[in-house]
């Protein structure tokens, strides 16, 4: 292929390993790290190269995405890269870091002379592994020449929110959409919690609302996981929502809003976490509504 990159990804978790098998499906020459090499190790089978290091993994690469925890998570990260790493490398930064940590990796890279994008994704294991995400991206259009084709390997569409990468108008973007999500996400589970304490059926319930304005297909497949017992493999941490909801509840109270719905949202993740639910689906968030593990 004649746009053929080589890319590196920093990061195979749940998203991550799903792009890079996306990335390198697509053509790309894929480089991968994450800090547990075990994790890492499948992508070989698909033809990416397993680096030990940030720096090995950053070499002479084109393209750097991080899908990391964090914003602290990826300065780190790419400051143990630094030696790897050239001037006018692009930087896809898809990890969902938080405004402030956004402008922290912009600064990073200004510094090193990288080009950055803001670029975090909508979607979960099942799309990103159907290279079905939602990328939401800023940076410069000069630059985007470059960056398309792994945005197009990984994701369904690309929504572009501005030219400047380090303003972070699309990690803004993904916040409120992420707020929409894990509210719904926590309603669903307060929703069989109560039904489960009260004697209702839950099929009551979806055929009451069943082709109405407050039936929904996101409700049913959440409520279908707590109700199958197929919380794992997650399709989204319960541990990395409550990151996310803390970040959207910083984001809120940064800006002189009062978010008591994603607030109390984390708390329910927390308190799902503390039961060892952290790696499971977000879906069993169902679990903090009850003092001890409920069976459904």
């Amino acid at each position: 292929m004649t746009d053929q990159l080589t890319v590196s990804v920093l990061g195979t978790g749940i998203m991550g390993a799903a792009m890079a098998r996306n990335l390198a499906r697509a053509g790309h020459a894929v480089r991968v790290w994450n800090r547990s090499r075990a994790k890492a190790e499948p992508l070989a089978a698909d033809g990416a190269h397993v680096a030990g290091s940030p720096e090995e993994a950053v070499r002479g690469a084109d393209v750097v995405l991080t899908m990391l925890y964090d914003g602290p998570a990826a300065l780190d990260v790419m400051r143990r890269a630094e030696p790897g790493l050239r001037p006018g490398t692009v930087w896809a930064q898809s990890t969902t870091a938080g405004v402030d940590a956004v402008a922290d990796l912009a600064a990073y890279a200004h510094e090193r002379g990288l080009v950055f994008f803001d670029a975090p994704v909508l979607g979960t294991r099942q799309p990103a592994e159907a290279g079905q995400l939602l990328v939401l991206a800023a940076g410069p259009g000069e630059a985007r020449d470059t960056v398309a084709p792994v945005f197009d390997a990984v994701g369904s569409r690309t929504v572009w929110t501005g030219e400047d990468g380090a303003a972070g108008s699309a990690t803004r973007l993904k916040l409120v959409a992420n707020s929409w999500v894990l509210a719904v996400t926590n309603a669903g589970g307060e929703t069989l919690s109560l039904a489960k304490a009260l004697g209702v059926d839950p099929d009551t319930f979806f055929d009451a609302i069943a082709g109405g304005p407050l039936d929904m297909g996101y409700l049913r497949a959440k409520a279908g996981l707590i109700r199958d017992g197929a919380l794992r493999p997650a399709q989204f941490a319960v541990a990395t929502a409550e990151k996310d909801a803390r970040l959207i509840v910083e984001a809120g109270e940064a800006n002189g809003v009062r978010l008591d719905l994603a607030a109390a949202g984390a708390e329910r993740f927390a308190r799902a976490a503390a039961q060892g639910h952290g790696d499971e689906d977000m879906a069993a968030a169902y679990f903090a509504s009850f003092e001890e593990k409920a069976s459904d």
